[in-house]
């Protein structure tokens, strides 16, 4: 990076500095040097084999393929403009440069947007901006056609600050899209049937925390579909539709909506959990086609994805 200039460029993508703080605020340790190495040193192609080999769960989170299933779905025209708020690692950054006109990423950490620039540095549609959003926020313009929150809305209170974090945070988003433009945000339902069943809470690693309304605190939140409607509701969001990834948003091999439901039977991969220890209290494939039988698959879908058009 030029000692007088608030940019660097990797490949052919353009990370801009203006408002980094000058230290990553979050970081999940070594192995986000482990990830930069491996962007740095193998192509894409070879990444299949090396989350077997590594065999652990922060490089399979990041650099599966499977990641990008979430947006892949999308449909868009070729010279749409994106905004990425939370791009991370860059685990779906790839799949909007592929079908979009220009991407625009933001992201608080340095490290894991350096990991981004390098496994898609051949993509010239792409520019990164290093901060927290809240202070990128106002030079953005208003004319995105798509802007994804793809497991970055529950971080609602530290995007803003504000007393009303996630109303906050949808209104400083709807300020940047232009009309006919959508929003997509995807997020863990906090009554998903896989945390009665004895996994975890995403965020936090506790048992049951979602369920118990995140009693003991926490900077996260997760919410039910009818928690995000009274959201969207204050903030004047009408026009939204809702879709039910499965088994989750992380690694989706099936998405579901009000048009399309679940039958009883296909909901049969529920034991798929990599990053943590979890309980086995029940069988989640019987107790879903319950759910499915007495019309309420959306109360218990594990997540959501949300996609407003204005």
């Amino acid at each position: 990076m030029n000692a007088f200039s608030n940019t660097e460029q990797i490949g052919k993508i353009v990370l801009d500095y203006k408002y980094y703080p000058g230290e990553d605020l979050y970081c999940d340790g070594a192995v986000e040097d482990e990830l930069l190495d491996i962007v740095k040193n193998y192509s894409p192609i070879e990444y299949r084999r090396i989350i077997e080999e590594r065999a652990k769960w922060p490089v399979l989170y990041h650099l599966s393929p499977l990641r990008e299933n979430i947006v892949d779905w999308v449909p868009m025209d070729k010279d749409a403009k994106v905004l990425e708020v939370g791009a991370g690692c860059g685990a779906i950054t790839g799949s909007l440069a592929k079908k979009a006109g220009s991407v625009t990423c933001i992201d608080l950490s340095k490290k894991r947007s350096m990991i981004n620039a390098y496994r898609h540095q051949d993509c010239d549609n792409v520019t990164i901006h290093v901060g927290n959003f809240k202070d990128i926020e106002p030079e953005l313009p208003n004319d995105f056609d798509f802007i994804y929150f793809i497991g970055v809305f529950e971080y609602g209170q530290s995007y803003t600050g504000t007393a009303r974090p996630y109303e906050d945070l949808l209104k400083m988003m709807l300020r940047h899209l232009k009309k006919g433009g959508r929003i997509i945000i995807a997020i863990e339902n906090r009554l998903g049937l896989k945390y009665f069943a004895g996994c975890r809470e995403d965020h936090l690693g506790t048992y049951f925390s979602g369920i118990e309304d995140y009693a003991q605190g926490g900077g996260v939140r997760t919410f039910t579909r009818e928690g995000l409607e009274h959201i969207f509701y204050t903030c004047g969001v009408e026009n939204y539709s809702f879709y039910y990834p499965y088994p989750d948003y992380k690694f989706m091999t099936a998405l579901y909506s009000d048009k399309r439901l679940p039958l009883p039977g296909e909901l049969s991969e529920n034991n798929r959990n990599f990053d943590r220890d979890r309980m086995l209290l029940f069988d989640e494939k019987q107790a879903f086609d319950g759910i499915i039988k007495d019309g309420i698959f959306s109360v218990f879908s594990n997540s959501y994805v949300s996609g407003y058009r204005r």
